[in-house]
């Protein structure tokens, strides 16, 4: 059975079949024109959204519907925990495929409402339309913060230094890995594959890091570690040295990319999907930074520092990295 058997209020009802109960700051949720929310007292809105087309951001070849809602969700979630949000609600806007089965449609949303509930979020609305074109999956995700514990890119200056959460690549290699295959990938197996499958936005981390003011700038990773260090010294008026040798690349995304052990790593700075965080914290703020890091179970590394000169660059790197990379783009 496809959705075209399937009314709108019949799609509606099966969303809502598979999301908890609405919250009691929702007024007014799923069933109406729009959705009503009580503010939370002394506390800023924060808002992002982002789109997850079949053919750019997913292959439902390879892409288990289940993978698809949770990556849908995870992006924005991500968005958040770079502004040291904490998740509160989400909008949801589908569209279908008038011959998307409907076991599939019920996946996505289980992939969806999965991950809401496990960062306590509550779906309060949105919208269904059909397309003859490809699926399309569009999230706007709202969280809230403190007006003086908001995480933003600007915020770096020359001394401090440079963290990432997690590893480098994983993702990127994995889309690959799948892209690539000749049979089925298990994801339970294969630390890349479940990397770009199923991202684990770091909201606990950015949400403590905020709390604890312990970093001057933030922004997550999802176009890649060379996009991350780019946008941040440009927003913030700095530039960066990076000791090439600190990257934390994750070692099976190392023995997929690159064959050259002269030239370890080099490809994996330009891979996105990764959802990790890479933050500036100044010298005084470094313990306090350090302690918030394993109050959020997240493993952090220091890869460099911001430098009064504008310019990228690196140390200890290949002969081949000399120049810094361009992060990936959408549009080139």
């Amino acid at each position: 059975m496809t959705i075209s058997s399937l009314t709108e209020r019949d799609l509606v009802a099966r969303i809502q079949s598979r999301l908890p109960p609405a919250p009691s700051w929702l007024a007014v949720g799923i069933g109406d024109d729009a959705a009503v929310v009580e503010p939370e007292r002394n506390r800023l809105d924060v808002l992002t959204v982002d789109a997850s087309v079949e053919g750019i951001h997913f292959d439902r070849r390879w892409s288990p519907p289940g993978a698809i809602g949770h990556r849908a969700l995870a992006v924005n979630l991500s968005d958040l925990a770079a502004m040291g949000a904490a998740p509160r609600s989400a909008l949801l806007s589908l569209v279908l495929p008038t011959a998307l089965p409907c076991d599939e449609f019920d996946g996505i949303i289980d992939g969806i409402a999965t991950l809401a509930a496990a960062h306590h979020v509550h779906v309060i609305g949105g919208n269904l339309t059909r397309s003859p074109g490809p699926l399309m999956l569009d999230i706007t995700a709202i969280g809230t913060v403190k007006r003086r514990q908001t995480l933003v890119r600007s915020g770096a200056m020359p001394g401090d230094e440079i963290y990432v959460t997690g590893t480098i690549g994983a993702a990127g290699a994995g889309l690959q890995m799948l892209q690539q295959a000749t049979a089925p990938l298990d994801a339970a197996t294969n630390p890349c594959v479940q990397r770009y499958l199923y991202p684990v936005p770091r909201v606990r981390a950015g949400m403590i890091v905020a709390r604890n003011r312990a970093a001057s700038a933030c922004i997550d990773l999802s176009d890649g570690f060379a996009d991350g260090i780019q946008r941040v010294t440009t927003a913030s008026g700095v530039g960066a040295t990076i000791d090439f040798t600190t990257i934390p690349f994750e070692p099976a995304a190392l023995a997929w990319t690159d064959t050259d052990a002269h030239n370890p790593g080099t490809s994996l700075l330009t891979l996105g999907d990764d959802y990790e965080l890479l933050f500036t914290v100044t010298p005084r703020a470094r313990r306090r930074f350090l302690a918030a890091a394993r109050a959020a179970g997240v493993t952090v590394t220091r890869v460099g520092v911001c430098t009064k000169e504008r310019d990228l660059q690196f140390v200890n790197a290949p002969a081949e990295t000399a120049t810094f990379p361009e992060g990936f783009s959408h549009f080139r």
